[in-house]
């Protein structure tokens, strides 16, 4: 049986270098030499701009897609997901985007790739979107918990730690109040798992980490810097 994998990326880079060198790390987990790795823009409407930077950003050896739901999505959207190796899901509007996923049945595919040994990321929205909560700013400036996210990883997530403000307050916040306890990850972290369990944090940038968060307060996370 394939490892089901997941990797949840705080965010990306602050340079396009370190960018590269965080998504070349993900897509080496495909095993492969000329892995198939499609980017999934629905949190961000489609964006075509989003589109051709993550083409840009992406190892030269991949063979790159992209899966668009506007209009609609393609006719076998199953076998077309369930071919790829990697599948990145692409920051936005992560209510949005779960919205969308279920009505095209999208949830349950992404649910059998990654049993099928597909590699599943994303920052932002991609990192949230695999847990059964987070905070987002799905329903405004403001940050609030969610609790309907895709449940293949137990607890909450909390991406752009240490890159957006308001996170870390509103995050300890909540999770002291009663939401689901979970992990923080800063910009150009990525934490690695393996079936359900944390095996590796990587960070492109000196200095960022991440975190497991109860209402206890934060525990640092080991972080390996990739080179």
């Amino acid at each position: 049986m394939p490892d089901r994998q997941i990797v949840g990326l705080g965010g990306a880079g602050s340079t396009e270098e370190e960018t590269r060198r965080l998504l070349a790390y993900v897509v080496g987990l495909a095993g492969k030499p000329s892995p198939k790795v499609c980017f999934v823009p629905t949190a961000g409407a489609d964006d075509a701009g989003s589109v051709l930077r993550i083409y840009g950003l992406l190892p030269e050896e991949a063979r790159t897609s992209h899966l668009p739901f506007f209009p609609w999505p393609p006719k076998d959207l199953r076998g077309f997901a369930l071919e790829q190796d990697v599948i990145f899901i692409g920051g936005g509007n992560t209510a949005n985007a779960l919205a969308i996923w279920r009505v095209h049945g999208f949830d349950e595919i992404l649910r059998e790739a990654w049993e099928a040994g597909v590699v599943l990321t994303g920052w932002s929205a991609g990192m949230i979107c695999w847990f059964e909560a987070g905070i987002t700013d799905s329903f405004g400036p403001q940050l609030e918990g969610m609790r309907d996210g895709l449940g293949l990883l137990a607890g909450s997530a909390c991406p752009h730690y240490d890159g957006e403000e308001l996170r870390r307050p509103v995050y300890t916040r909540l999770i002291a109040e009663g939401f689901p306890a979970g992990v923080a990850a800063d910009d150009g972290v990525g934490l690695h798992f393996v079936g359900t369990e944390l095996t590796e944090v990587v960070s492109v940038r000196e200095g960022a980490g991440s975190y497991r968060v109860d209402a206890g307060g934060e525990e640092p996370l080991p972080v390996r810097l990739l080179g």
